[in-house]
């Protein structure tokens, strides 16, 4: 499946640092003893924008904790990206940072927050406190004209209450028009060694994202799903991350500030059960994200409704200038072409570097945060080599 069509809204991911501030029991990228500086970040930025990449994420770990972020966010705003950050809003409570990122061009903060019943969120964090100043973050964040989305992990915890969540944020942050939700990854990190205590069933949050949607729709929010098959958010289709990019060919480049380095994703690799091979909208499903055997793909069953209805949304979907194929026909025809090669093919740079500051903080940062899982009752994520 491939497509020749004139523009396409790519954003592409930088992690910026892989230490936090927090400890979460679901973290699936951890502390490793890669570091960056400004040279070696420039670089992927300027990856990015030889392939006419539309913006760049900066992320983690936590990529507030990086001194030189300002400046990399400046760079990238300087060059023509839509400059964008993933926090858990934890250094947002400084109104004087918020500043300083907003004035070097920081336009759109993703902040990070799974529950707002402030005893599911501190254990979620391993942070007592976290709410409220990541809710102060959003505010200054807002007040200094940075557009705010909210991002949640669906897990165990707070998979029953994801609308509760939402009527929240529509009655004290009525300024936030969008959120996104990742169903949490089992394969990497601390979430493949605690998947019993944080990995959620599909029928577990099936009922309160549905209600967490349809709240949002009825309010003209926007929303996406990652991660999450179209049997269990059918109504809503059109919203998941997986099936927008399917639908208009778009990829996504990581680069990971571990042994993987970069990836390109093209193709989601997910898996489906047999019944989905009748699913009428196997063809633009993202599947089951799992490669931690986390979740059980006997909870997928096929649905029966009209695949290019959800299409035509898309394609329809004023709020999103990236692609420009309007009509069914031309998507069909386009959808089934072969996919022209890429003349930049996959990033061939390194991604950050290995110095003995980086093992030796590496090291002491593991131990502390060793010390810190073992009060928590969690598993610390395996070291690179062990089984």
């Amino acid at each position: 499946m491939g497509y020749d069509r004139p523009r396409l809204a790519n954003i592409g991911y930088i992690q910026v640092v892989r230490h936090c501030n927090h400890l979460c029991g679901f973290c699936s990228n951890p502390t490793t003893p890669y570091t960056h500086d400004f040279a070696s970040m420039k670089v992927l930025v300027d990856d990015f924008v030889a392939r006419g990449y539309f913006g760049v994420i900066l992320t983690g770990g936590e990529p507030t904790l990086h001194p030189e972020l300002p400046r990399i966010a400046a760079y990238a705003h300087e060059q023509g990206l839509h400059v964008r950050m993933i926090t858990n809003g934890t250094r947002l409570g400084d109104e004087s940072f918020v500043r300083e990122m907003a004035q070097a061009g920081l336009q759109l903060v993703h902040v990070s927050i799974y529950s707002v019943r402030p005893e599911i969120e501190a254990k979620l964090r391993g942070v007592e406190g976290s709410l409220d100043r990541a809710f102060a973050g959003i505010d200054h964040a807002h007040a200094h004209g940075v557009e705010v989305n909210i991002n949640c992990v669906i897990n165990r915890f707070n998979a029953g209450h994801l609308d509760e969540n939402i009527r929240h944020f529509l009655r004290h942050h009525p300024h936030i028009r969008h959120f996104v939700w990742n169903n949490l990854d089992p394969s990497m990190g601390r979430a493949e060694v605690n998947q019993d205590q944080f990995t959620p069933r599909l029928a577990d949050f099936e009922l309160s994202l549905y209600r967490a949607l349809r709240l949002l729709h009825r309010s003209g929010r926007t929303f996406r799903v990652e991660k999450v098959p179209l049997c269990y958010m059918t109504d809503f289709a059109w919203a998941s991350t997986e099936t927008r990019k399917i639908v208009k060919g778009e990829e996504r480049i990581v680069h990971f500030l571990d042994d993987k380095q970069s990836v390109r994703q093209t193709d989601w690799e997910h898996i489906y059960a047999d019944g989905c091979r009748v699913c009428s909208l196997r063809t633009i499903c993202g599947g089951l994200f799992d490669r931690g055997n986390g979740y059980d793909p006997a909870e997928l069953s096929p649905v029966f409704v009209d695949r290019d209805a959800i299409v035509a949304h898309i394609l329809g979907d004023g709020s999103d200038p990236s692609y420009g194929v309007h009509t069914l026909a031309q998507w069909r025809e386009r959808f089934d072409a072969p996919r022209p090669a890429d003349p930049h093919g996959a990033p061939n740079v390194a991604v950050g570097r290995l110095t003995e500051q980086g093992r030796k903080r590496y090291e002491a940062k593991r131990k502390a945060e060793t010390r810190r899982a073992q009060r928590l009752g969690i598993e610390m994520e395996r070291e690179a080599g062990e089984d």
